[in-house]
C-alpha cells in the first residue's frame, strides 16, 4: 500500500469552510479524509459526497451504537454516500456489529470498522464504566478486537499502543487505523495512548489518522508530507 493510502487526515471542524480550506491547500496529495460527528453535524452529508466526486476515500467516524436495525440502516445511508469506512462500536456487541456488516454488503467499497477503546480512556477509566479487576486497557481491545473479527468487521480501530498485540491476533488481512498519532514533539492532543505515525506503521497499523499535525500546521502540506516521509523512512 502506497504511504499516500495510508494516511488518513482528520478534518475535526465545526463547519465546512474550514474543511473545504484544507482539502484544498493538500490537493492531490491527500486521498483520504476521516469526518466525524462533529463536522457531518454541521455540514452535512453534502461534504462526503463532495469529498467522494472529487476522488477521496472517506472515513465516516460514527462510532454506531444502537439497535441492530438503526445500526444498519446508519451504514446503508453511509454505503450511499459512497463512504469508505464507516465505525461501529464493538462495546455495542455482536447484534450490532453483524448488522452492520450485513448491511455494508450492499456496497463492495465500504468496510465496516469496530471502535475498541476509545483512544482518550484509560485502565482507570474503563474501571469507572464497571470493567473492573485486573483488565488492561490492551486486555479489553483485544476481546473486543475477537469479537469484531467473529461478527464480520472488516477491521478495527485502536491506539498505536496496540497495533502489535492486534496484528498477533487479527492476521496480516485485517484493517487497524490508529488514532492518535503526531509528530514527534507535537502534542497528541485528546490521546491518552499516542505514538507517532511511524511508530504506529512500525507496530502493525495499516492506517494511520491524523489530525492537528496537519490541519493546524502553519504549512499543511508541508506537514503532510513530513509525515508520508516519515512512514517511508
Amino acid at each position: 500500500m502506497e504511504s499516500n493510502s495510508r494516511i488518513i487526515v482528520a478534518l475535526d471542524f465545526d463547519h465546512r469552510r474550514a474543511a473545504d480550506e484544507v482539502v484544498d491547500t493538500l490537493g492531490e496529495e491527500c486521498r483520504f479524509y476521516k469526518v466525524g460527528m462533529e463536522l457531518l453535524t454541521a455540514a452535512g452529508p453534502g461534504l462526503v459526497e463532495h469529498l467522494v466526486a472529487k476522488g477521496k476515500e472517506v472515513f465516516l467516524d460514527l462510532k454506531l451504537f444502537e439497535i441492530p436495525k438503526s445500526v444498519a440502516g446508519a451504514v446503508r445511508a453511509a454505503g450511499a454516500l459512497g463512504a469508505s469506512m464507516v465505525t461501529v462500536h464493538s462495546m455495542g456487541g455482536v447484534g450490532i456489529m453483524s448488522a452492520a456488516v450485513a448491511a455494508a454488503r450492499d456496497f463492495p467499497r465500504l468496510r465496516v470498522l469496530a471502535l475498541t477503546v476509545v483512544t482518550s480512556m484509560t485502565s482507570s477509566d474503563l474501571a469507572d464504566i464497571g470493567v473492573t479487576g485486573s483488565t488492561s486497557t490492551e486486555e479489553q481491545v483485544l476481546r473486543l478486537a475477537r469479537l469484531a473479527e467473529g461478527a464480520g468487521c472488516h477491521g478495527v480501530t485502536a491506539s498505536p499502543q496496540e497495533a502489535v498485540a492486534l496484528r498477533g491476533v487479527l492476521g496480516a488481512g485485517t484493517l487497524i487505523v490508529t488514532p492518535g498519532v503526531a509528530l514527534p514533539g507535537e502534542s497528541p492532543g485528546d490521546h491518552a495512548r499516542p505514538s507517532t505515525p511511524r511508530g504506529a506503521i512500525v507496530a502493525g497499523a495499516s492506517h494511520v489518522v491524523v489530525g492537528g499535525t496537519v490541519t493546524r500546521a502553519a504549512d499543511p502540506a508541508a506537514a503532510f508530507r513530513l509525515v508520508r516521509a516519515s512512514l517511508e523512512s
